[in-house]
């Protein structure tokens, strides 16, 4: 059987630092006020943060990419209606 990873959903960044070569990136959520508040942190050493980084970027022009692909899709099936709005993404795709 696998190992379950503890799961983390978090709204944004609330700072990071540098400490010894350790990147300390410090996650937040909002609460009901609106406000972040901390939800986990992301340490690793700072001779990695270029590879998680790059891989973050890919990642995030990945998505972009099947955005542009799905949007001449669903405007094309529905002339009338206006163009997709951002929250409208694909709803599940996969990368590796």
């Amino acid at each position: 059987m696998t190992e379950r990873v503890p799961v983390l959903f978090c709204d944004g960044i609330i700072e990071a630092n540098v400490l010894n070569g350790v990147v300390r990136i410090t996650l937040g959520q909002a609460g009901g006020d609106g406000k972040p508040s901390p939800c986990g942190q992301i340490v690793l050493p700072l001779t990695q943060l270029p590879g998680a980084t790059n891989a973050m970027v890919a990642l995030v022009r990945q998505i972009q990419d099947k955005m542009k692909e799905s949007a001449p899709k669903q405007q094309g099936a529905a002339p009338a209606e206006a163009p997709a709005a951002p929250s409208d993404m694909p709803s599940a795709f996969k990368f590796s």
